[in-house]
């Protein structure tokens, strides 16, 4: 009980660091591609692509590790009559990276991952959403990129996405470009 009190007090001190304290918020905005697989039991699959958008932001506790949020939309289709098909998601995770060049800045690889709540909805007139159907699943993905300052830089992304929903399993491959600005 004492090392495990005496590992936590080590773990809040090492949190309250001048690295953590001194972190930076961020931006980020990603567009490019998403591949959707359907799987219906044994019998039905069906593979659709669609652009994929998504925004989101965080914060680094040091140049390495950080924390993310992102909401966006993988995959719609117009069924005709006024009425929508979107796959939406929003999520929240760790993230990490290292970079290659002098002061955070050049290239670099990273990962990240989570918890992402995909949705499906039928929306009606653009707004009005008629029905929607929800799953919370792990998330993961990787990148590569260039920081052109410790305030900026563009990375190419792949993220991988997995739902469950009434028998239907689905599965999403994003590929996406993205820019992120850093605060401070």
């Amino acid at each position: 009980m004492k090392n495990t009190l005496a590992l936590a007090a080590a773990l809040a001190l090492a949190a309250l660091s001048t690295d953590a304290i001194a972190g930076q918020p961020f931006v980020r905005a990603e567009a490019g591609s998403s591949d959707i697989e359907v799987n219906y039991g044994r019998g039905f699959r069906d593979t659709e692509s669609d652009t994929a958008v998504t925004v989101g932001g965080g914060y680094w506790f040091t140049p390495n590790i950080g924390v993310e949020g992102h909401v966006g939309t993988l995959y719609t289709e117009y069924l005709g009559r006024g009425y929508d098909l979107d796959l939406v998601t929003a999520g929240a995770g760790l993230v990490a990276k290292k970079n290659f060049g002098p002061d955070n800045t050049g290239f670099f690889i990273g990962a990240r991952a989570g918890l992402a709540r995909m949705t499906v909805q039928l929306r009606e007139d653009d707004f009005d959403i008629e029905e929607d159907e929800s799953s919370t699943k792990p998330y993961y993905g990787v990148n590569l990129g260039y920081d052109f300052s410790r305030r900026w830089g563009l990375s190419l992304n792949f993220d991988r996405r997995t739902a469950e929903m009434d028998g239907f399993d689905i599965d999403v491959d994003t590929v996406t470009f993205a820019g992120e600005f850093r605060f401070n």
